[in-house]
């Protein structure tokens, strides 16, 4: 015939007459150093004394050896599963080597289809154009939420539902901001998959309809002094690890965004000035298309406590460095203090501080721009963004100043006033920076 196995007896071994076989063949007391199972499989001893599974065939005429593994590691089972495949394949005209070469190279093609290599592929061609730190918080965000879950699935098998369950596992912990940032990531996951021809469709294109809306549009925020002294008062009672409590105070008391509150490194505080101040680089910055970096004036309280928290804990690397190992805190653990411990859920966030400076102050009469300004956000006109250039420092003191204050006083439950020795106009007054 042109291909086949020989037809004759099979299943002619057991374990126990093959482990006697291998100690007398290896001793130079057998007569042979090949046994047979029967249907062209048998096991063989190597020169070097290792047992091999082999089966013989014939393929258009020609003679020829199936490899199918070392013994122990290959048990008789798992050899004689190995010679009805290739019974199957002659059996279908296909020679067996070449159809298990085929096998691997279509197992490999899938494991490099797999959401996690499209991921990684698509991350490190990103690489490149982020920032160290948007990239590093990216790659994180993936592996924590959605490797777990989808990492190991190949793209074609991954569904809308699917996408929906783990991007609402996100938002249900109350992370409604990180479970869209991450959609967007997985979104451009699968725009690459589909590029690639590994998927027609994108899955996550209609998941955006399961992430909660904001209220009116915006993030939770309290906007009323008494209000916000008592958050100020619970952080400080509350259960809260040491440094994710000093980063709440420092979101408090400058507005910074809290990516850059978690990111904050000594080299940036100037904290011996007659004037403190923190510089954050701007490739650290969301808008990266300003040619200075952001300088935030600190008030007299903030500027003490950082001071007594760097005698503590030393003014190397990171301001707030996790104390699980990573390298600074994680945004994670600041939203999930104001979330859960301070039940502040749909009331108020670490992005809330913006919202209420930016409020606050423009009620009590400071110019527009200043607080534009003093929160870095991009302005809408070319003439205010020309002008900023000088950086308004001396208003921004006042504002500052007057901030500050108002925290301080709420936090004690004292009355809060308006600021002393200050125009309407956001003037700065002769008094200290608090």
């Amino acid at each position: 015939m042109d291909g086949g196995i020989s037809s004759r007896a099979t299943n002619k071994l057991t374990d126990r007459g093959i482990d006697a076989f291998i100690k007398k063949a290896r001793g130079g007391r057998a007569a042979t150093r090949k046994m047979s199972d029967g249907g062209g499989m048998f096991l063989t001893l190597t020169p070097a004394g290792t047992p091999v599974w082999r089966i013989k065939y014939r393929l258009a005429g020609r003679e020829r050896l199936f490899a199918i593994g070392v013994y122990p590691e290959v048990g008789l089972e798992r050899a004689r599963a190995a010679r009805e495949t290739v019974k199957t394949a002659l059996r279908e005209g296909r020679d067996p080597v070449q159809a298990r070469q085929v096998h691997r190279a279509a197992t490999t093609a899938a494991s490099d289809n797999t959401f996690q290599a499209v991921a990684e592929d698509w991350l490190a061609k990103r690489q490149h154009f982020w920032s160290k730190i948007h990239y590093t918080k990216s790659k994180h965000a993936l592996e924590r939420d959605v490797y777990p879950r989808l990492g190991k699935l190949p793209v074609t098998e991954i569904s809308p539902a699917m996408v929906a369950g783990t991007i609402e596992a996100i938002a249900q912990r109350g992370a409604r901001e990180t479970a869209g940032r991450i959609l967007q990531h997985v979104s451009g996951v699968f725009r690459l998959a589909q590029a690639r021809g590994l998927c027609r469709d994108n899955p996550a294109s209609p998941v955006r309809e399961v992430i909660p809306k904001r209220i009116n549009g915006r993030l939770p925020a309290i906007l009323n002094f008494p209000e916000l002294g008592d958050i100020l008062r619970r952080a400080e009672a509350a259960r809260l690890s040491p440094a994710v409590r000093m980063a709440h105070r420092l979101c408090a008391f400058t507005a910074a965004r809290i990516g850059n509150i978690i990111q904050a490194e000594w080299p940036e505080f100037d904290l011996e000035a007659d004037v403190p101040t923190w510089t954050i680089p701007r490739r650290k910055m969301k808008a990266r298309d300003r040619h200075h970096d952001h300088k935030i004036i600190l008030g007299k309280s903030i500027a003490a406590e950082l001071r007594q928290w760097r005698n503590v804990f030393g003014d190397n690397g990171y301001v707030f460095p996790s104390p699980t190992g990573g390298k600074h805190i994680s945004r994670e653990s600041l939203e999930k203090a104001y979330r859960e411990t301070l039940k502040l859920k749909d009331k108020h966030s670490p992005h809330g501080w913006r919202a209420a400076l930016s409020t606050l102050s423009r009620d009590e009469g400071f110019e527009r721009d200043v607080v534009e300004l003093a929160l870095d956000h991009v302005h809408d006109n070319d003439v205010v963004r020309a002008y900023d250039r000088g950086e308004r420092l001396s208003k921004r003191i006042a504002l500052a100043r007057w901030w500050a204050e108002q925290l301080v006083l709420a936090q004690s439950k004292s009355k809060v006033t308006s600021s002393s020795g200050r125009t309407a106009s956001g003037s700065p007054g002769s008094g200290p920076i608090n």
